[in-house]
């Protein structure tokens, strides 16, 4: 028996692995098919400047995050024609139908967790690529917010990389970019330490300052040198709404605060998210990690719809190679 449990136990998380890998790759269809329709990817928030919804991404009502937009292209036509782009998620006329539906496509098998952190069935393992280090480029990934006007910033900070993502727009090349990766879903309270099991679903820090698009290389590499030198004894206790649920609600996004369905190229997979500043946390100068329970690794949608197994091994600029759009930098076949 001590022989055939942990080739029992092998068996089933492969069969998981291989799970996960299909559901990346249904979403992976999905967003070509809207490409197809669309010409051009979904963005992160699909209706940030509708009635009720703040003029500022990330501090209204939840606005419909981009699952809502696949979900004509992966066979959800009905919970498309349920949500009213003209509202929130959380102000939805048929809120029980989109808001609280289960999407099995969205779920990793591997998801250690019994219930999302805030409804149970709402959660997703499934977040969108919004680009690298702050400090090198805001917004330079697949799927980021729109912009209200062609010039304006996202809030005070963030210049002109958000905006619509075009496959012409994707410089780098598609087979050379990440689209969709896995994050584990948050906790809804607690404290935890960086030697907690939990540490991978939690947010740490704030670490050091941040900034966006300075394009300054050394102080993106001391934030991530930061985020991976805290002590082991560091909590998440003083942090603003520390747990910042990953993955809570599927349907919703929330602009330039990465709290559902999104995450950062800044530390490398299964690695610590770390804030980079006081308040707000969870933006995309942040370092939002893409965490799995696989052995080794997550599983990512690249841009061209293919799938591949990270591993948490992979060096920091090939990962931030990854997360960008058009960086002009080399990946080679074997780096990861």
């Amino acid at each position: 028996m001590a022989l055939l449990l942990p080739a029992v136990q092998a068996a089933r998380e492969a069969a998981r692995r291989a799970q996960c890998v299909n559901n990346l790759k249904q979403i992976g269809l999905g967003l070509h098919n809207y490409v197809s329709q669309q010409n051009c990817f979904p963005p992160l928030c699909g209706n940030m400047w509708a009635q009720g919804i703040s003029a500022s991404p990330g501090w209204g009502n939840w606005p419909l995050g981009w699952g809502v937009m696949l979900m004509p292209m992966m066979e959800g036509q009905t919970l498309a024609n349920a949500a009213n782009f003209c509202y929130g998620a959380d102000q939805q006329e048929n809120y029980q139908t989109v808001c609280r539906a289960r999407v099995a496509t969205f779920i990793c098998p591997s998801e250690s967790q019994a219930a999302g952190p805030w409804q149970s069935q709402t959660w997703t393992n499934y977040c969108a690529n919004v680009g690298g280090p702050g400090a090198l480029g805001t917004w330079s990934g697949v799927i980021v917010p729109m912009r209200e006007t062609a010039t304006d910033k996202i809030g005070t900070n963030y210049p002109t990389k958000a905006g619509t993502v075009t496959i012409a727009a994707l410089t780098d090349g598609t087979s050379n970019t990440v689209a969709i990766s896995e994050r584990l879903i948050g906790l809804s309270s607690g404290n935890y330490t960086v030697n907690s099991p939990q540490a991978k679903r939690v947010v740490f820090g704030p670490v050091t300052a941040g900034t966006a698009d300075s394009g300054n290389l050394a102080q993106a590499q001391a934030f991530v040198q930061s985020c991976r030198s805290l002590p082991g004894s560091s909590t998440t206790a003083g942090t603003t709404n520390n747990v910042w649920i990953a993955g809570a609600v599927w349907s919703a996004s929330h602009g330039n605060t990465l709290r559902f369905n999104a995450f950062t190229h800044v530390n490398t997979p299964n690695g610590l998210s770390c804030m980079a500043e006081n308040y707000p946390p969870g933006q995309a100068i942040d370092a939002m990690t893409p965490s799995s329970n696989h052995s080794g690794g997550v599983n990512a949608c690249l841009a061209d719809g293919s799938v591949r197994f990270i591993k948490d091994s992979i060096s920091i600029p090939t990962w931030w190679a990854l997360g960008s759009r058009s960086g002009g930098e080399v990946i080679s076949a074997d780096a990861y």
